[in-house]
Parts: structure tokens; sequence; C-alpha cells
């Protein structure tokens, strides 16, 4: 099988010390394809750099909702100069988050439209991070809806009307450990069945979100166990591993235009 972590933080310092020894136990795991994510400009050039250093690494370049309050357009222009390197293929991690309000909603906002016409303008995905918007964040899409924006929507744990459009505005839907986890993921294992499954990618969001059973043995969570998240799935849906795993990986290349 050939399993791609749409979504992981290995670019953060917790990484520094066994950065090698993680990726081989990828490898191993059949985790062949890795996007780090890059939440301001710091980890955003820190997130090329690694992918450039290896076969199978992709970046993404963005601005976080909690880092809203710090963005700039200076800072957006930087962030552009860095998709010119090819290894580059999203933009994000963007969106709203206002559980934790690390910045103004309307900041938040603000920065969210500014780097949405940079994907547009750059013709690149966006990953977007939601959480408790109450459906603000469905409502600026639907608004460009007439655009060529193309996403995912990163660890979804939102309600089946928002699944629903999502999904018919054309976008993918990220599943991290959450499915795997008894009670927080049980709702999430109720609906997963309604993504189609040319729709649906798989992540980690590594260090965070560490999957059942890996979570009763460490805190850290690292794009091999992106693996459990993907058998978890396969078991939910009913689908077999090997076909499944294939169409995951279709998608997640189609999306980030990876050939």
């Amino acid at each position: 099988m050939r399993l791609f972590d749409s979504h992981c933080h290995i670019n953060d310092k917790c990484f520094e010390e066994d950065y090698d020894d993680v990726l081989n136990r990828a490898y191993d795991a059949d985790v062949k394809a890795m996007m780090i994510v890059g939440v301001d400009v710091k980890s955003s050039r820190q997130a090329v750099e690694l992918a450039e250093k290896h076969n199978g690494l992709f970046a993404s370049v963005g601005v976080h909702p909690h880092e809203s309050k710090s963005c700039s357009m200076e800072n957006l222009d930087i962030l552009k100069r860095m998709t010119e390197n090819n290894k580059v293929k999203a933009w994000g991690e963007t969106g709203l988050d206002f559980n934790r309000m690390h910045s103004p909603a309307d900041v938040q906002e603000k920065w969210l439209e500014r780097q949405l016409d940079a994907a547009e303008e750059l013709n690149l995905p966006v990953i977007f991070h939601e959480r408790e918007s109450n459906g603000r964040l469905v409502e600026i899409l639907k608004s460009r809806k007439n655009s060529d924006l193309r996403g995912v929507i990163h660890c979804f744990s939102g309600s089946r009307n928002e699944l629903h459009a999502y999904l018919d505005l054309g976008y993918y839907i990220g599943i991290t450990g959450i499915v795997t986890i008894k009670k927080r993921g049980a709702f999430l294992r109720q609906i997963v069945p309604l993504i189609p499954e040319d729709r649906i990618l798989i992540e980690t969001d590594a260090p965070f979100l560490t999957p059942a059973p890996k979570k009763n043995k460490t805190r850290r969570n690292e794009p091999g166990f992106v693996r459990l998240v993907f058998l978890k799935l396969a078991e939910i849906t009913g689908n077999n591993p090997e076909m499944f795993a294939d169409q995951i990986w279709k998608n997640t290349c189609e999306l980030f235009n990876i050939f």
C-alpha cells in the first residue's frame, strides 16, 4: 500500500532530535508521502526546507487563524515568494478558529480572505482549519463559490450539515486520529460513510491528535500513525484496504497536483 499523510507538522521542534527515525518509521508503515504544513512565515520556511531534502515530502505555506493578529501583507508577499519552489503544493493552514480566539474574529476573517485571494492568484489548493466558526467558514466559501478555489477541510469535526455544505462546494474532507477515539470520535464515525470515496483524505496533524491505541503510549503523534487512521476508515466504510489506499492516494495527489 501507499499512504499519504496529507497534513503533518514535522517542522515542529519536537521532531528535531529524531527526525530521520520518524521518517523511517513512516516509510516502514507504508507512508510514502507527507504534506508538511506551515502556520506562519517561520514554520512555512521550515516546511519548504524539509521538503526539499527528501523525495515524497511536500510543503504548504500560510498563516494559521491563531497567528492572524501578527499577519501582514509583507508576510503574505514572503509566503508568495516561497511558492516559487516546486515542492510547495498548497496554501495553508488558514481558516477560522472561534474556540480559543488567539486572534479576534474580524482579524481572522480579514486575513483568511487575503490568503484565499493569494491561493486563487497562485492556483494553489487551500488547507482549511475550522473550529467552532458556527457556519461562518461555510458562508465565506459560499460567497466565493464562483471562484476556482479548491481545497481540503483539515481535521473535519463539524456537523452533518457542514459536511454536506463542504462537499456541495467541491471540497475534500481530511480525517485525523479523532476517528479512532472511542468517545470523542463516535459522531465522526457515524458520518464518515457519507463522504464519497473520491473526496476523502487521511492525515495525522502530527505532533497532535495521536490516534488510538498509540495515544495510550505516547502523546506525540507522527506520520507513521496515519496508518491507524486509514485502517479505521477502511473498517468503518467496509472498503478493501488495498483498493481504498489507492483511492485515497489518488485523491491526495489530484488535490495537490502531484503526479
